[in-house]
């Protein structure tokens, strides 16, 4: 038994990532051999893969649904965008450099062959392939070269489920209109529609329900109910809303960065129950706070720079005289040093840019990125931690000899200020572990830190979407020959 099945949006956000995850986790569930795949991704949270390459975050988090390891023929195309018009190309878990969106899409079709062949390889290892698209597939100005939804569905010959989210009104015109848009062959290709984040009574829905079909032909598979309080790591966007727990002991605050990437470093802090965690949008004022967290950045310079122009610098000066903690993440950690250097415009403009001079170091940017799964001892306290490196500066200083991780393979990562308030760390899921998050927040100074483990949450996160998916949709219909 061989079958793949495409999971395609009206719009970015609808919940193709979130709904390609449960199907992979049912069918692990019935014992079926399953991966994630996903052509071409534009995400700033990244994961490393067990074969050494950088992929989005949302195939890690499905390949974990499936019960796989992630590898990069997961995700063979993933962009991380520099600039409003520009992105990093990474191909095959590897960065091509950056191309400006014009260039790039002149490169899709050439990058079609890589798409499919890493497709190719999945299939011929798993019974089943879960593919979610990107976006939109009625994108009219992009669709000539589109290797991402239609066009990779078209090259493979694989069926496609239509999803559009209820909770931002019009789902019907996102439907009809979408499939309106598409051409005869792809509107055939199209087995039923999915409608996500429904709230409500039900019955309400059900005449609009019977005109979808009756007026498309095509099957509703399932309405999918909102579900409050998933603890899955996001794709790319930030949490629309900041909820503030009243009954936190410990506030955290963190700039949202032009560019910040790998944001779920923050799910942890998200979830735990005695912290208020808070991300202060642009031009909003950085309220007090117990601990500022400087999060990672894809572009460290630019990013630096717009931290200046919202006035956190002279905040986190204020911050630290009044005995308030700071931690900087990857990007965040380099900007507290002296300087940051990048002499070839890997990131952005060439040049150097003057880091905000709390850690006795300096970065250079350079062309090869260091990608490794890592894990050791936090050095403030014997405390596990793990997670993942994903960077392309060079760190060297003073403040390195005060390292705050003391890594399995004997190398050091990190530093400490000398009167221990200020701390920095290339570690992706530096709060990951229990043991590391209790560790650190016990440093910012919540004395008595409840113990959460974000692996648990996630587990039960998606085995309480998988029970979802498998009571309100029509699984016989997506899969015919797997028995429910």
């Amino acid at each position: 038994m061989k079958f793949t099945l495409m999971i395609q949006g009206t719009t970015s956000d609808a919940g193709k990532s979130v709904i390609t995850a449960g199907l992979c986790r049912l069918l692990h569930r019935k014992g079926i051999t399953v991966a994630p795949f996903k052509p071409q991704n534009m995400a700033l949270n990244s994961a490393v893969t067990v074969d050494g390459g950088e992929i989005g975050r949302a195939q890690a988090l499905q390949a974990i649904a499936a019960g796989v390891e992630a590898t990069t023929d997961m995700n063979p195309i993933l962009l991380k965008p520099t600039t409003d018009i520009g992105a990093q190309v990474i191909l095959h878990g590897k960065a091509l450099g950056n191309r400006d969106a014009g260039s790039y899409h002149q490169l899709k079709p050439k990058l079609l062959n890589e798409v499919v062949g890493a497709y190719q390889r999945l299939q011929q290892q798993y019974q089943a392939v879960m593919v979610e698209g990107a976006g939109s597939p009625a994108e009219i100005n992009l669709r000539d070269r589109d290797i991402a939804n239609m066009g990779f569905a078209e090259a493979v010959d694989c069926p496609v489920v239509l999803v559009a989210d209820i909770d931002r009104g019009g789902v019907f015109a996102h439907l009809v209109g979408t499939l309106e848009l598409l051409s005869q062959s792809e509107q055939d290709r199209i087995v039923g529609f999915i409608i996500n984040r429904f709230r409500g009574d039900i019955s309400l829905l059900q005449s609009g329900l019977d005109w979808l079909e009756a007026r498309t032909g095509k099957p509703v598979i399932g309405v999918l109910p909102y579900l409050h309080g998933l603890h899955l790591d996001a794709e790319d966007a930030l949490p629309q809303q900041t909820v503030i727990n009243p009954e936190a002991s410990l506030k955290i605050i963190v700039p949202a960065l032009p560019r910040i990437s790998n944001h779920t470093d923050l799910d942890p802090l998200r979830h735990h129950p005695q912290v208020d965690l808070q991300i202060i949008a642009p031009n909003s004022p950085p309220p007090a706070a117990d601990l500022i967290i400087l999060p990672g950045s894809k572009n460290s310079c630019a990013d630096l720079e717009w931290l200046r122009s919202q006035g956190w610098e002279s905040a986190i000066q204020r911050h630290l005289r009044y005995g308030g903690k700071v931690v900087g993440i990857c990007g965040g950690f380099q900007m507290l040093g002296e300087r940051i250097d990048d002499p070839d415009g890997i990131e952005g403009r060439a040049g150097s840019t003057l880091g905000l001079g709390l850690l006795k170091i300096t970065t250079r940017l350079e062309p090869e990125k260091q990608l490794r799964n890592i894990s050791g001892q936090l050095t403030l306290q014997q405390a596990a931690v793990r997670g993942y490196e994903i960077h392309a500066g060079i760190t060297t200083g003073a403040a390195l000899e005060h390292p705050l991780v003391s890594l399995e393979d004997g190398s050091m990562d990190g530093a400490v200020s000398i009167d221990k308030q200020v701390i920095g760390s290339y570690l992706h899921g530096l709060f990951d572990h229990p043991e590391s998050l209790q560790a650190l927040l016990q440093w910012a100074g919540l004395e008595q830190a409840q113990r959460v483990d974000l692996e648990q949450l996630r587990e039960a996160s998606l085995e309480r979407l998988a029970d979802t998916l498998e009571q309100h949709l029509q699984l016989e219909q997506l899969f015919s020959d797997v028995k429910y």
